[in-house]
């Protein structure tokens, strides 16, 4: 009967390409008929999407870009321009012993194993390669393009795993990428340096990488071999910025480390995420909301990006035992969605806001409004309400939106940041709601750090510094144009010219970029040439 029915698809799939009945609602009349005709439940687009490659790898119809736009699951998942792919390293301590913390065994620290990212670990028991190629078997299965690949590597405190781990698991990650979909696979033993050459051409490419680690961590030496690994971006385990509520939650460091580490950062050109904790014990609601207003009030911090994880009590933290003890309330759900409207309402337009709450089920959660799953999207309606919309990146994010008939017009916005000057251009509507390409420009300010960071890096001396190029809207795959994408549009191109004008005007003769391994290609056609770990161009 299977095959009968999918015979049945495959005929009704190809008359809808070969006439041209490639809508939704011609789709969904073919899953009806065959339910009704076979009384079976109505078939899922992952159906159709099967017996549809098999008909495009059998040439019996063309590609029909409608179609697969149509069918796509979890479409949300490549409108940002980049498809994430997340993996986690096994567990390993991380130094240090956070009362908020939980300590699940045989789980990263800071994890649960009930997590959807980490139960896909598990179930490729945290082998790096294993995780990565699978994922990126399932993307490609729901039809998203794999081309661009942003790897997000989580999992406790990355600069305190051993060095030989943190390169096998990046090399390994390498691995996966550059023997997708290859005839013949590249064996375990590959050098790392050999496997990001490959990816610079190959059809899976590492666009950019992720890791997480504490703000104590990073000093100029651990900053070069972050780079040496092809890292782009960091996110640090802030929490907050106050040093009494640090301490009395055995943090380990102060916000002079925090303070420290972003400018190092920063100063190398990589891209920074703060990890911020409301609710934590001996905070108040004033008290996160004013911190969230320092970070951007104060040219010290200031992150890129940022991701609202609101403290969740659970039985594997040691503050669930000591709670009663120390007084600790957990914030309602009426007061974390005051906080995050506050949040919101001060966010800049060059920051994005990636999350408003940890991926820990209800079901661990044990009391608090962190139970609610949804509340980016209730505070947004709290705000629409107030006549107010989000500044951040992501809530502006064209995504599917785009029309070749928008007016796109180019913004420019200088800040001081981390003892440097921070220059934000973007390409938006004229009101900016609608946001399709940004590009982050850095001058470092002479200093302390500046000097010992370039002693690591000497190719940064007298240079500008790109820290972050991306085109949002539906991922298009590379070399191809998408009508409805702003992608490969030339976007990105100009954003470049208008940097380097900037920086030619500051008289500086020598242009960065820290670029992912698998866009350097991209930067090879716009003059720039790899020197040490970086995309450098003459002005």
């Amino acid at each position: 009967m299977q095959k009968i029915i999918e015979k049945e698809i495959k005929n009704k799939l190809i008359e809808a390409i070969k006439t041209g009945k490639t809508n939704q609602h011609y789709l969904d009349s073919i899953k009806r008929y065959i339910s009704k005709k076979y009384k079976i439940p109505i078939i899922s687009n992952r159906e159709l999407i099967k017996v549809y490659k098999k008909i495009v790898k059998r040439k019996k119809a063309l590609k029909s870009k409608k179609i697969e736009d149509i069918l796509r699951v979890r479409k949300v998942r490549s409108t940002s321009g980049v498809v994430i792919v997340s993996v986690l390293t096994k567990p390993y301590p991380c130094g240090g012993a956070c009362l908020f913390c939980p300590a699940e065994k045989g789980v990263p620290k800071s994890y649960l194993s009930n997590e959807p990212a980490v139960m896909r670990a598990l179930l490729n028991k945290y082998n790096p390669y294993k995780q990565v190629y699978s994922r990126l078997k399932a993307l490609d299965e729901n039809l998203h393009p794999i081309d661009k690949v942003d790897l997000r590597i989580i999992g406790g405190t990355w600069s305190y795993h051993p060095k030989n781990y943190q390169k096998y698991f990046i090399k390994e990650c390498f691995r996966a990428c550059d023997n997708y979909g290859r005839k013949k696979p590249l064996p375990f033993n590959t050098d790392l340096l050999k496997l990001q050459k490959i990816n610079e051409k190959t059809k899976s490419r590492i666009i950019g990488i992720n890791v997480e680690t504490r703000p104590d961590y990073i000093n100029p030496q651990e900053v070069k071999r972050l780079r040496e690994l092809g890292i782009t971006r960091i996110e640090l385990g802030v929490q907050t910025i106050y040093d009494d509520i640090l301490e009395k939650n055995n943090r380990g460091h102060g916000v002079k480390e925090i303070i420290e580490a972003t400018e190092l950062l920063k100063i190398a050109g990589f891209k920074i995420c703060y990890q911020m904790m409301p609710n934590l014990p001996f905070s108040t609601p004033e008290k996160d909301i004013k911190m969230f207003k320092e970070i951007f009030d104060n040219p010290k911090f200031r992150p890129d990006h940022l991701k609202i994880y609101p403290l969740a009590l659970v039985k594997e933290a040691p503050l669930y035992y000591i709670k009663d003890k120390i007084g600790f309330k957990v914030y309602s759900y009426k007061e974390l969605v005051d906080i995050l409207k506050e949040v919101k309402k001060h966010i800049p337009y060059y920051c994005r806001i990636q999350r408003v709450i940890r991926d820990i089920p209800a079901t661990s959660i044990l009391e608090g409004g962190t139970k609610v799953s949804n509340l980016r999207e209730i505070v947004l309606k709290e705000l629409e309400k107030e006549g107010l919309k989000c500044k951040c990146i992501r809530c502006r994010e064209v995504k599917n939106n785009f029309s070749p008939n928008d007016k796109i017009y180019l913004f420019k916005e200088e800040y001081e940041a981390s003892n440097g000057k921070e220059i934000f251009l973007s390409f938006e509507t004229k009101n900016r709601d609608k946001l399709f390409s940004i590009l982050r420009l850095r001058f470092n300010y002479p200093s302390e750090n500046l000097k010992e960071v370039q002693k690591q890096l000497k190719v940064l001396k007298d240079s500008a510094l790109i820290r972050e190029l991306q085109t949002f809207g539906k991922l298009s795959s590379i070399g191809e144009k998408e009508k409805l994408s702003p992608q490969h549009k030339g976007l990105g191109k100009k954003l470049m010219e208008e940097a380097e004008k900037i920086a030619k005007k500051e008289g500086v003769k020598k242009m960065c970029v820290i670029s992912g391994v698998g866009v350097r290609d991209y930067y090879r056609k716009l003059g720039y040439n790899l020197q040490e770990t970086y995309m450098v161009k003459k002005l």
